[in-house]
Formats: structure tokens, sequence, C-alpha cells
């Protein structure tokens, strides 16, 4: 009988071994098609969550049996699996086999442990036990769960730069009462690391106001000054121009940040009034993210070298012009004469 139990063994332990080397290939490969994709298939890391989220408290949820799927990150083991809790590191081998010849055996295992924020979960404690599950396909997983309180929204889909996006957008509302003060006020980035720009912008805008009334201007009021004085007058440009086409994903925040630094560029560069409508036309047709038009300025470019003449320096794209302050923009043709006078503009 011993024998035989031994020999039993001894054939589960090949299987579970063959299945991890299965699951092992899979994450190889998943990663290489994720590189090429640029998508991101890393498990979220709890701490680093936990850290950006505005947290106002825990509570344990009990015993429930929860999706599989809606399991998306980790406290310690998010670089042992990815994003599909697939092994990523040979030292998993041990425990996920010992795991799965348990499975084989139909051994009831204890629920995992795991955290809850918005509609994912992070695994305190089972993150093998969610491997092997997942790779057996299954569908649903018993869990103790503690549910962590926040009002931002997260989904399996969300991605680090997400959550800082979504922490900075709550702040900058927080800070500045714009739904408040313009109910209809929409005020959406794209990019982590810039509402801080915005509110560089009130603040000058405070100063010119104050400057202009010769005493200070309440915070609320220099809110409400620049959106209605500088910010909306841009996006209606932006809306207008039909710019947003022409740069697939962006926001109309985004282009104001782009035109209104390019504004300033054209001004200095040209030492002229620029319009915003100038400012914002000359920025679509020099960067537009389109593939058509970035196919057209590449042999443009080509064009000038093979003549042999001095040739222009790329374009930059949004994403490198938003953090440019004007000096490393390639040089353009100037823009009409007799531009009308624009918006007073921050510094």
């Amino acid at each position: 009988m011993t024998d035989s139990n031994n020999v039993n063994s001894s054939f589960l332990k090949q299987i579970a071994h063959s299945e991890y080397e299965t699951a092992l290939r899979r994450g190889f490969w998943r990663s290489v098609m994720g590189w090429l994709t640029q998508q991101n298939n890393k498990l979220l890391p709890f701490d680093e969550i936990r850290r950006i989220l505005p947290v106002h408290g825990q509570y344990y949820a009990g015993l429930h049996e929860i999706p599989l799927d809606k399991i998306v990150g980790s406290v310690a083991r998010y670089n042992d699996f990815d994003r599909a809790f697939l092994p990523r590191q040979r030292h998993t081998r041990s425990r996920w086999v010992s795991i799965d010849v348990a499975n084989l055996q139909d051994v009831v295992l204890p629920p995992i442990e795991v955290y809850k924020i918005g509609e994912i979960y992070f695994v305190k404690d089972g993150n093998h036990r969610v491997s092997v599950a997942r790779e057996k396909g299954q569908a649903f997983i018993d869990a103790q769960i503690v549910e962590i309180v926040t009002e931002v929204p997260i989904t399996a889909k969300t991605d680090i730069n997400t959550l800082i996006r979504e922490q900075e957008r709550i702040d900058f509302y927080h800070k500045t009462q714009l739904i408040s003060l313009r109910p209809d006020a929409k005020v959406e980035l794209t990019i982590p690391g810039q509402y801080d720009k915005l509110l560089e912008h009130i603040s000058v805008h405070r100063w010119f106001m104050g400057e202009r009334v010769q005493k200070e201007v309440p915070y609320p009021e220099a809110v409400a000054g620049w959106f209605d004085e500088v910010y909306m007058p841009l996006a209606t440009v932006i809306e207008e121009q039909k710019i947003l086409k022409e740069f697939p994903g962006r926001t109309v925040a985004d282009l104001y940040l782009w035109i209104i630094e390019h504004l300033w560029y054209l001004r200095d560069q040209f030492q002229k009034d620029v319009s915003l409508s100038e400012a914002a036309s000359h920025f679509a047709q020099n960067y537009s993210q389109k593939p058509l038009a970035r196919l057209h300025r590449l042999f443009g470019n080509l064009a000038e070298i093979l003549a042999d003449v001095t040739p222009v320096e790329p374009g930059m794209t949004p994403g490198d012009a938003m953090n440019d302050s004007g000096e490393n923009l390639p040089k353009v043709e100037k823009p009409p004469e007799g531009s009308e006078s624009s918006e007073e503009k921050p510094d």
C-alpha cells in the first residue's frame, strides 16, 4: 500500500512539475508580448498603491468567494507573478508544485487573505494558491477580505500612472474648489505630474489680478478668474479648431498646457504678439500626432537632409513639449504679421 502511495505521489509531482514549467513558459512569452505591445503585465504593488491613495480607514469584510480575475496585486509577491498570476521567478517552483499536488489530490486548502480596494484585490497570503487556481481555469476562490476605504475609483485595468493622475485630479479639485465655483468645469489631464502646472498658472493669474486692482485677490476669485479669462478662451479655440482630433487620446486640458507653453515660445522667439488662435493652429500643424502627419514631417526632414540643406531639428512630441520650457523646441516658421493681441498669459 505504501509503495502504491509513493508511486502515486511521485506521478502527481511529475504532473505538477510539468504544469509549472508550462505556466512559467506562458509567463515568459506573455512578458515578451507585453514588451512588444507596450502593455503593462505587472502585478500592482499594494504598499505603493496604499501610499498613493487617500485612505479613510479599513475593516474586516468577512469570508467571501471572489473572482480570480479581479485579483491584480500583491502585498509582497508582485515581482514573482505577472498580472495573470503566471510565475515569473523560478524560486516559486517548490511552493507552486506542492500547492498543485494538493489540488490534484483534492485537498481542501484554507482561504487566501486579501485586501480589497475599489473593485480589485491584493493578495496578502496565498499568491501561489491564486496562481495554481488560475492555471487550472478556476474562476473563483474563497478569501478572507479586509476592505480599504478610499474615494478613488479603482478597477482591474488600473495602473499606477492612472492612480497617480486620479489622485492629483482629486487634489486639484479639492484645493481649487473649481467644481463649486464652476459646476460645469472639466479639467482632465492624461499625464501624471501636470496638475501642479495648472496651480502655478492660477497663482500667476492671481498676481496679475492683484496688480490690476492693487490689492490681494482671494484665492477662490483667482481660480474663477483663471478659468474664465485664461483656460476657457484657449479651450474654446481648441474645440473650434477641432485640434483634439490631431492628438488621439489627449484632452482639452492637455492641449491647453502644450499650446500655452508654445504661445510663450512663439512670443519669445519672434518678439511679437501671437494670438491664442494662431498659436493653437501653429502647434497643431507642427506637432500633430496623427500617423500621416508624423510621416509627412519625417519625409520632409529626410528631404532636407538628402538635399544637403541644414536639417531642421526633429519636432518634439507633445509629451516632450509639455515638460520643456521652450529652449529645446525646433525653429519654426514665423507666424503671419498683424497678429491680434491675446489674453494675458500666466508667467
